[in-house]
């Protein structure tokens, strides 16, 4: 996470600010859309239902392309 520039108390705090939620393109994960630092943030997240926690896979600032 220190290589992201956010801990893990930044991700509690996206994910409990999230403002959408879709499928992911791999099957069973899910791409949680909130903010941190003033920037878009997608979290890809997997629920681990045998041990009822939900496991963060990655996170990363979202980059829009400017259109030319």
């Amino acid at each position: 996470m220190v290589d992201r520039e956010f801990t893990e108390l930044d991700v509690r705090q996206m994910l409990e600010d999230a403002s959408s939620l879709r499928p992911d393109v791999e099957e069973g994960r899910w791409v949680v859309t909130s903010r941190h630092r003033r920037r878009v943030w997608e979290v890809v997240v997997e629920p681990d239902e045998a041990e009822r926690v939900l496991v963060v896979i990655t996170a990363y600032p979202v980059v829009r392309r400017r259109r030319s």
